[in-house]
C-alpha cells in the first residue's frame, strides 16, 4: 500500500517540524473544522430535503 520510509520521511518532514509549534495545531483544528462543517452541510442539506419533499 505504502511504504513505512516514504510515510516516516513524511511524518519527519511535516509534523514533527512543527510539533511543539502553532503550525500543527493550527493544520489540525483545520481539518476538523473542515471536517465536520463538512458533515454537518451534508446532514442539514439532507434534513431540508426531507423535510420540503
Amino acid at each position: 500500500l505504502f511504504s513505512y520510509t516514504g510515510y516516516d520521511r513524511y511524518y519527519n518532514k511535516y509534523i514533527n517540524v512543527r510539533k511543539g509549534g502553532l503550525g500543527g495545531i493550527t493544520m489540525v483544528l483545520a481539518g476538523y473544522i473542515v471536517i465536520s462543517y463538512i458533515w454537518s452541510y451534508d446532514h442539514l442539506k439532507h434534513d431540508r430535503h426531507r423535510k420540503y419533499h
